[in-house]
């Protein structure tokens, strides 16, 4: 019997029922394990119509150097689309959440996966995220917390697409 994978999502922290199958080369033509799946976007390439017949629900996931594009067309086909933080220091996620959030309308679930971090979540879900598989030598709680870091933004975002200046009422004139 496997592990319960926990991740947070919509800032809960909740049982994870989905398996992220890793980029495996050999993966794009083999056989799929049953149950609900995120799958690299080679294997989603490769296998299109075998896992859009699928009963339960698919999704997949992106890695940093990789282009949102390549989906843009059926993007909200997927119950969830991950995107991939290889290390820390690597922001392309950033610009892929923000394409896939304002430029190609992506409404679903979108979860960072990799080496996500406390220091990562604030920021995450201002450029879109929702979902966050947390590193799992991190506590998942304390990683909660940093979704709350700040309480007012200046920049406009896709989470807030308003600068500041236009949030603030302005006192009329007496």
């Amino acid at each position: 019997m496997s592990e319960v994978r926990y991740i947070i999502r919509d800032r809960e922290v909740v049982a994870d029922d989905w398996r992220v199958l890793p980029a495996i080369a050999e993966r794009a033509a083999a056989a799929l394990p049953d149950g609900k799946l995120i799958v690299p976007l080679n294997v989603w390439l490769a296998q299109t119509d075998a896992l859009t017949e699928r009963k339960l629900p698919i999704g997949i996931w992106l890695d940093s150097n990789q282009d949102a594009a390549e989906v843009a067309n059926v993007v909200n086909s997927f119950a969830v689309i991950a995107v991939n933080f290889p290390k820390f220091a690597d922001g392309r996620g950033y610009s892929i959440a923000t394409l896939l959030r304002s430029r190609y309308g992506y409404k679903g679930e979108l979860r960072a996966i990799g080496d996500v971090l406390r220091d990562q979540l604030f920021y995450m879900q201002r450029v879109g995220f929702n979902a966050f598989a947390v590193r799992a030598d991190k506590d998942i709680h304390d990683a909660l917390k940093a979704l709350k870091d700040f309480t007012v933004t200046y920049q406009g975002s896709v989470a807030e697409p308003r600068p500041l200046f236009k949030r603030r009422r302005i006192p009329e004139a007496a």
